[in-house]
């Protein structure tokens, strides 16, 4: 190679050398995937409330993998507070059925979720409705817990562009523990929207807020938002135990894939990339000067007039002139239907041979002279060389003419 390739070769090596030096060093693009999962550190995950319930109350808190219908209809044992949060929860109704039924032995159900579904609002003669931020350029909403002897009761959050809120309530079975508003350019008054309930059913009690943010990592560490999110907290039941669920998460609890460890540590991965690289480098270079000759392989031989000749001199040879001619004849015919498309069904009808005629372009004399020797042949168990050899003059002379020439 010149030196002015290996020149090109060096610029690209530090090219991409420098390519891969920044790629590293910048920062880490911030996931903000709502996954809810317990063991997430993610913005939208909830690895500071587990860690804090299971700081404060070590021994009341207990992590739930599987459904609910599956934990709560094997046992009467389980009793307590049962904690959902994540995007949305959606219930079986077979699931939602046995929920219900628990809560109503006295028992207490926590849900955070943007929506709910339609059975469990009519249940609670509840409905839902969206909450939009009044046209404001800048997403801005203000969250207070209803209570007023909770410190710090109002809290900002500017992430979302609309949350969800409760609407048509029972008063004289609802309680509300908290509510969300928007400030608007105009004058109009404020209005207030409730985002969390809490109602009684049966011997328990069923806890609502379409703000699950609110036990998210991001909402926790932010300003003094754990005020909210432990006010919220403080009508749980601490005394007795509190199942957190996760099984209705958004996210997924593990991962399944190899490659989620390269992928997700960023040396693994970068290395990973090098090695992909450097296989792609050594296939084009080395490869390509260390492959072989790929030889010529002649095509095959049309061997068919070969293998005709060699079988048409056995039949001579032993004397079966008749079985040439028979042959001889067979092909003959053939070709008339396939070429000439004529049935050769009777070779003396006079319809049969007027057609061959136009269609040969051949004097009708020859042609009848022609299907007369034939017929002649067929009938003959004996034929002579010389008959042989005009049966075949005649067919190569009216092929002639078929062919014009």
């Amino acid at each position: 190679m010149s030196r002015k390739g290996w020149i090109y070769i060096l610029i690209g090596v530090l090219t991409l050398a420098a390519i891969f030096a920044m790629e590293y060093n910048k920062p880490k693009k911030v996931n903000w995937y709502p996954s809810y999962v317990s063991h997430h550190k993610i913005p939208y995950g909830t690895y500071v409330l587990n860690d804090l319930m299971e700081t404060y109350f070590p021994d009341r808190v207990l992590q739930v993998q599987k459904p609910p219908f599956e934990l709560l209809s094997r046992t009467d044992t389980i009793k307590g507070t049962y904690f959902f949060v994540n995007e949305t929860v959606s219930f079986e109704e077979a699931e939602l059925n046995t929920l219900l039924d628990w809560v109503g032995q006295g028992n207490t159900l926590f849900v955070a979720s943007d929506r709910f579904e339609p059975k469990l609002l009519d249940t609670l003669n509840l409905d839902q409705t969206n909450i939009y931020n009044g046209g404001q350029l800048e997403p801005l909403f203000y969250f207070e817990l209803s209570n007023p002897k909770l410190t710090h009761a109002t809290v900002k959050f500017d992430r979302d562009y609309y949350t969800t809120g409760f609407d048509q309530l029972d008063t004289l079975r609802t309680t509300v523990l908290a509510q969300v508003y928007t400030r608007s350019d105009s004058t109009d008054t404020i209005k207030k929207h409730v985002n969390t309930i809490k109602q009684s059913f049966g011997n328990g009690e069923i806890l609502l807020t379409s703000f699950p943010k609110a036990f998210t990592n991001y909402f926790i560490l932010k300003d003094n938002n754990q005020e909210y999110t432990a006010g919220l907290l403080s009508y749980l039941d601490t005394e007795r135990p509190i199942y957190m669920d996760n099984f209705h998460k958004s996210g997924k609890s593990f991962y399944t894939s190899p490659m989620y460890l390269f992928l997700n540590t960023k040396e693994f991965k970068w290395a990973y990339y090098l090695v992909l690289i450097g296989a792609l480098i050594y296939i084009i270079f080395e490869g390509k000067r260390k492959q072989r000759a790929i030889p010529i392989v002649p095509p095959v031989k049309n061997q068919t007039v070969a293998f005709t000749r060699t079988i048409a001199d056995m039949y001579f040879e032993k004397g079966e002139l008749h079985l040439i001619t028979k042959h001889k004849i067979d092909y003959f015919l053939e070709y008339l239907r396939s070429k000439l498309h004529v049935p050769t069904q009777d070779l003396e009808d006079e319809t049969f041979l007027r057609n061959l005629s136009m269609r040969s372009n051949t004097d009708l004399k020859e042609i009848k002279t022609l299907m007369g020797t034939i017929s002649k042949l067929r009938e003959k168990q004996y034929v002579t060389e010389t008959e042989l050899k005009q049966l075949n003059q005649k067919i190569q002379a009216f092929k002639a003419n078929v062919d014009g020439k």
